[in-house]
């Protein structure tokens, strides 16, 4: 028998929600999809490579999870039916209860987080950049888009693998002779192109750096642009699981009316 009345509106309502967890489902998915695909992505600069793989095909699953449990959800209240829904809060459940705890953890170790990004990225400047090419576009991306240079600045780049990769042993030696080392084009304020850019990337080892390259470091810039950010991610997170606390509230209902309204169809 058909809902009416308020617990009719609690149906729709039931539905509704779970529209909008199935969008916020369909959203991770994209996200984690485009983490996946585009090695300019910031956040992998936060882990070594196999360690934010796992991290993404985690939130991939997440996603995968959360479309499903919406589509139970959705399919539970506009067929009524009771094992639907029950299952729905319980899977629902299940999630509330991950997503609370990975947020208590993520605030809790917020220092260690911001370690690790340190160390990712001296790490990337010293020993990867040029050599491993996914760091290599990722970190050309970063300087280029946050307007940074090296991890603490231009001159970390005079002791990085950077300037040893590919390089004969003649020119080594040329090298090491007049104390010249070469700065990223990514670090350019111009165009990589132009002849100040060129100009501006060879150094000398103690002189001035050219002021055609960013002069702040991009462990400083990154850091403080998920600051900036942090308050926009725990908004959308807190909305998240208000509208999965209503799910959990609505479906509970709805369930009980259903049952109760065959109980008295079946008297």
């Amino acid at each position: 028998m058909a809902l009416t009345g308020c617990y009719g509106l609690i149906k729709w309502l039931v539905v509704l929600v779970n529209f909008i967890f199935w969008l916020a489902g369909l959203a991770v998915l994209i996200l984690s999809v485009w983490m996946l695909t585009d090695p300019t992505f910031y956040l992998s600069m936060a882990q070594d490579e196999s360690s934010y793989n796992t991290g993404v095909y985690i939130l991939l699953a997440t996603g995968i999870l959360m479309f499903v449990v919406a589509f139970l959800g959705c399919c539970g209240a506009y067929k009524e039916s009771p094992c639907m829904l029950v299952s729905f809060f319980c899977f629902l459940l299940i999630i509330v209860v991950a997503e609370i705890a990975a947020g208590a953890w993520g605030y809790n170790n917020r220092a260690p987080l911001e370690d690790s990004l340190r160390d990712s990225i001296t790490t990337t400047v010293k020993e990867e950049y040029g050599t491993v090419q996914t760091r290599t576009v990722t970190f050309d991306a970063i300087q280029k888009g946050l307007q940074c240079c090296g991890a603490n600045g231009p001159n970390d780049w005079s002791g990085s693998r950077y300037n040893n990769a590919d390089k004969s042993g003649i020119d080594l030696t040329f090298k090491s002779l007049v104390q010249m080392y070469r700065i990223p084009a990514s670090c350019c304020t111009v165009a990589e192109s132009s002849v100040a850019c060129v100009a501006g990337q060879e150094v000398g080892t103690g002189a001035s750096i050219s002021g055609i390259m960013y002069s702040q470091g991009c462990i400083d810039k990154m850091i403080e642009t998920l600051r900036q950010h942090m308050s926009i991610v725990l908004g959308v997170g807190l909305g998240i699981i208000i509208i999965e606390a209503l799910g959990l509230v609505f479906s509970l209902v709805l369930c009980c009316a259903i049952h109760n309204t065959e109980h008295r169809y079946k008297a």
